[in-house]
C-alpha cells in the first residue's frame, strides 16, 4: 500500500504544477494583452502564452540552470507582436511577482528560486531587446526596399495597412468612431453600435453635439470646443449617454484630434469604454459602505458626513440633533434572543424613517439600539422638538412579533444650535450625555442639552478615568472628625473621611468620587487603603494616649465593600498587622444598604461583630426601613441623620423633631444600641441632644474634619 500511495503523490504533483502554471499564464496574459497589437482574443492569447510560460517554468526548475530558454521567451514575445515597451515591463513585473509563487521548486531554497527568477528576467529582457532590434532593423530594411519598389508595390502596402487598420477598428473591444470637425459621425465600429443598442441608424449620421446628458461635467463641451478649434490635441473625461431605450450608458470618453499633412485639424477620433457595470458596482459598494445592513438606514459613516456639513455650514444656518437609545432593549436580546431583537430594531427603524420625511431631515443607526435624527434649516429650535415628539409618539404603539406585543420606550438627548460653533464630535458627545440624563430621569422622554450638565458629565468621566492612577500615585488622604461624648464632652474617637487631592480640581470630597469608585469597582481597593490608614492612625493614638482607653476609629463601608467576599479577611488582616484591638474599630454601613438584606449579606457583619468590631447603622432614618428590623441587624450603634436634628439648632427646639429623636433614642437604648448624632452645629443643639440621652455627637460645633494632629490636640485639651 505504501508504494502505491507514493506513486499517487508523484502523479498529483505534476497536475498541481500544471494548474499553477495555467494560473500564471492567465495573470501574464491579462497583464500584457491590453498593450499587445494582436488580432487574437484574450483567451486565445492566453493559450498562445501557455507553452511559453511552460518553458519559463521549466527554465526556473532546470538543473543545471540555463538562461538560454529565457532569451528565447523574450524573442517569442516580439514574435507575438508584444513589441510595446509596456509589454516587457509588465512581463518582468509578472515574472518577478508570480513565477516563484506558482512555479518555484520546493526542493530549492527560497533564495535560490529568487536568484534564478532575477537572472531569468534579465535573460527575457535581453532576448526581447535583441529580437526587437532585429525586428526594427528588418522593418527599416523593408521600408528601404519598399521605397525602391514600383507604384504597384506601394499600393499593395497601403492596402495591407488599410486591412490591418480595419482589423483593429472592427475587432477593438472599445467603441471607436471618426467624426468631422462639425461633429458628424462618419464611421463607427460594431462595438460602439452595440453600446448604443446595436441599431446603426441610431448612431451613424448623428452629430456628436446631440449627445448631451444632464449629468455632463461643465467643462466637457468647453474641452470639445478647444479640440475642434485646434487648441487641444486630445481630452479624456467620464461622460454619460442616453441609449435609444432611455437607459444610461456611462463611459470613459477619449477624443483625439487628427490633422492633415499640413497640420490643419481634419477629423476627430472618439474612443468609448463602457463603464456602466463598473459604475453600478461602485454605487452598490458605496451604498453598502454607508448604510446599515440590518435596517437599511444610513450608518455612522454617512451620518457623520451629513453632520459635519450641518455643523460647519455657517451663514446663519442651524441644526437640531435627536440621539435616541431604546430603554430596556438588552433585556429583550437576553431573554428572547438576537433574532427577535433584530426584528424589533427593523420595526423601530421603519417608524423612525416615517418621522423624518421633511427636507433637511434624516435618520441613521449608529449601532446596537442607538439611532440619531438630524434636521437642518432656519427654524430647528421648533422642528427638533417636534421631531423628538414624533419619534416618541411613533414608538408608543406596541410592536407585534410572533404573536407577542412589545412596548418600546426610548430616551432622547436633543442638541440644537447655530452651525459653525461646535464640531460634530462635540455635538454628538453632548447629545449622548443628554440622552443618558433623560434615561436617568426615568426614560421614555427627551431632554434638551445643557452646557453645564455636559461639563459636569465630562468632569465625572475624567475623574472616573483618573481614579486608578490617583490611588497608585497616593493622591488620596484622610481627614478626621472627632466623635464627642455628650455626657462629659470628651473626645470619644474620630470618623475617617477620605479626600482626593486632584491635580487640576483641588481637594475633592467623597461625594464627588465615591459613587464613581463604586461604579468602577475601585471602591474595594480604595476602601481597604482607607481602613489601613485609619487603623494605623488609631493605633498611633492609642500608643500616645494610654489614659482612658484607646480612641475609637469609625470607617465607612460602601455597599460594594459589604458584598466583597474578602471583607472579613481583609479587616482581620489589617487589625492584626496594626495591633489595634477590634473594639477600637467601628464600621459604618448606611441604612439603605441593609434594607431587605438577606442572611448572606449580614453574615460578614455578624462575623465582625462577634470579633468585637462595632457596626454602626449610618444615616439612620433616611432609608425608611422597618424599625423591627433593628432586632436582626448585627449593629451596636445608630448614627442619626442630621435631618432629624436641624430643628434643634435654635432655641426653643422644634417640638416635632424633639419627639422623633426622643423616640428613636428610647428605642435604640431599649435594644442596647448606642446613639450617635451627626451634624451638630450649635451649643443649643448639643445641649438638647445631651438632655434627650444621645451618647455621642459630631459636627462643626466641635470641630471640622482635619488632620490627625487636631484630634491629638483635642484629646490633650480634654485631659487638662
Amino acid at each position: 500500500m505504501k508504494p502505491s500511495s507514493q506513486a499517487t503523490g508523484t502523479e498529483a504533483e505534476p497536475d498541481a504544477l500544471e494548474d499553477r502554471l495555467r494560473r500564471f499564464a492567465t495573470i501574464w496574459s491579462r497583464a500584457i494583452f491590453p498593450v499587445t497589437a494582436t488580432s487574437m482574443t484574450r483567451p486565445e492569447f492566453e493559450q498562445h502564452l501557455l507553452p511559453v510560460a511552460r518553458d519559463l517554468c521549466r527554465a526556473l526548475r532546470e538543473r543545471p540552470f540555463d538562461t538560454q530558454a529565457a532569451q528565447l521567451i523574450g524573442r517569442a514575445l516580439v514574435d507575438a507582436h508584444c513589441t510595446n515597451p509596456d509589454a516587457l515591463s509588465r512581463t518582468l513585473g509578472v515574472v518577478d511577482s508570480y513565477l516563484v509563487l506558482y512555479c518555484g521548486d520546493s526542493e530549492q531554497a527560497a533564495e535560490e528560486n529568487r536568484a534564478r527568477c532575477a537572472r531569468l528576467q534579465h535573460a527575457v529582457a535581453a532576448g526581447f531587446a535583441h529580437a526587437l532590434r532585429e525586428r526594427t532593423l528588418a522593418e527599416q530594411e523593408a521600408i528601404a526596399r519598399s521605397s525602391l519598389l514600383a507604384r504597384n508595390d506601394a499600393l499593395d502596402a497601403m492596402h495591407a495597412t488599410e486591412v490591418r487598420f480595419r482589423a483593429v477598428f472592427d475587432g477593438a473591444a472599445i467603441g471607436i468612431g471618426i467624426a468631422d470637425l462639425d461633429g458628424n459621425l462618419l464611421e463607427v465600429n460594431d462595438t460602439l453600435m452595440q453600446m448604443f443598442g446595436g441599431l446603426e441608424h441610431h448612431v451613424r449620421g448623428r452629430k456628436v453635439t446631440e449627445w448631451v446628458h444632464p449629468e455632463d461635467r461643465p467643462q466637457v463641451w468647453e474641452l470639445y470646443g478647444e479640440l475642434v478649434r485646434g487648441e487641444r490635441e486630445h481630452y479624456r473625461t467620464e461622460k454619460p449617454f442616453y441609449r435609444n431605450d432611455g437607459t444610461v450608458l456611462w463611459t470613459n470618453l477619449t477624443v483625439s484630434l487628427l490633422r492633415d499633412a499640413e497640420g490643419a485639424p481634419q477629423y476627430q477620433l472618439v474612443l468609448l469604454e463602457d463603464t456602466t457595470e463598473r459604475r453600478l458596482l461602485n454605487l452598490r459598494l458605496r451604498y453598502e459602505a454607508t448604510h446599515d445592513a440590518l435596517t437599511g438606514l444610513p450608518n455612522r459613516s454617512l451620518f457623520f458626513e451629513r453632520l459635519d456639513k450641518a455643523v460647519s455650514a455657517g451663514n446663519g444656518t442651524r441644526f437640531g440633533l435627536c440621539y435616541l437609545d431604546l430603554d430596556g432593549f438588552k433585556a429583550i436580546n437576553d431573554s428572547l434572543g438576537h433574532a427577535t431583537g433584530d426584528r424589533l430594531l427593523v420595526e423601530v427603524a421603519d417608524r423612525l424613517q416615517s418621522c423624518a420625511t421633511a427636507p433637511g431631515e434624516m435618520v441613521a443607526r449608529l449601532g446596537g439600539d442607538e439611532f440619531v435624527a438630524l434636521t437642518t434649516g432656519p427654524d430647528t429650535e421648533r422642528e427638533v422638538d417636534e421631531l423628538a415628539s414624533r419619534i416618541l409618539g411613533a414608538l408608543a404603539t406596541p410592536v407585534a412579533i410572533d404573536g407577542r406585543e412589545f412596548t418600546v420606550r426610548g430616551s432622547i438627548g436633543i442638541v440644537e444650535g447655530p452651525a459653525g460653533e461646535r464640531t460634530s464630535a462635540e455635538v454628538l458627545r453632548s447629545a449622548d450625555i443628554t440622552m443618558y440624563r433623560a434615561k436617568s430621569a426615568g426614560g421614555n422622554r427627551s431632554e434638551l442639552a445643557d452646557p453645564e450638565a455636559d461639563a459636569r458629565a465630562i468632569t465625572r468621566h475624567g475623574l472616573t478615568n483618573a481614579l486608578p492612577a490617583a490611588l497608585e500615585r497616593g493622591e488620596f488622604f484622610i481627614e478626621y472628625q472627632p466623635l464627642v461624648h455628650l455626657g462629659d464632652g470628651s473626645v470619644h474617637g474620630a470618623e475617617a473621611l477620605v479626600r482626593w487631592c486632584h491635580p487640576q480640581h483641588g481637594v475633592l470630597g467623597p461625594d464627588r468620587f465615591i459613587p464613581l469608585a463604586e461604579r468602577t469597582g475601585l471602591i474595594v481597593p480604595l476602601g481597604r487603603w482607607v481602613l489601613q490608614e485609619a487603623v494605623r492612625q488609631a493605633r498611633y493614638w492609642s500608643r500616645r494616649h494610654t489614659d482612658g482607653g484607646p480612641l475609637r476609629i469609625n470607617v465607612n463601608l460602601s455597599p460594594a465593600q459589604l458584598q466583597h467576599p474578602g471583607l472579613v479577611a481583609d479587616t482581620v488582616d489589617v487589625l492584626e498587622r496594626s495591633g489595634l484591638e477590634p473594639g477600637a474599630l467601628c464600621l459604618e454601613v448606611t441604612e439603605s444598604a441593609l434594607i431587605g438584606a438577606d442572611e448572606d449579606l449580614l453574615k460578614p457583619l455578624r462575623q465582625l461583630a462577634e470579633m468585637g468590631v462595632d457596626i454602626a447603622l449610618d444615616d439612620f432614618g433616611t432609608g425608611y426601613s422597618n424599625l423591627a428590623n433593628l432586632r436582626r441587624l448585627p449593629v451596636s450603634v445608630l448614627k442619626l441623620d442630621r435631618s432629624f436634628t436641624q430643628g434643634m439648632q435654635q432655641h426653643p427646639a422644634d417640638p416635632v423633631d424633639l419627639k422623633i429623636v426622643e423616640g428613636i433614642v428610647s428605642l435604640a437604648h431599649s435594644l442596647e444600641l448606642a446613639v450617635t448624632v451627626e451634624g451638630v452645629e450649635t451649643g443649643a443643639q448639643a445641649e438638647q441632644l445631651r438632655e434627650i440621652g444621645c451618647d455621642t455627637a459630631q459636627g462643626w460645633y466641635y470641630a471640622r474634619p482635619g488632620a490627625p494632629d487636631r484630634i491629638h490636640a483635642l484629646v490633650l485639651s480634654d485631659a487638662v
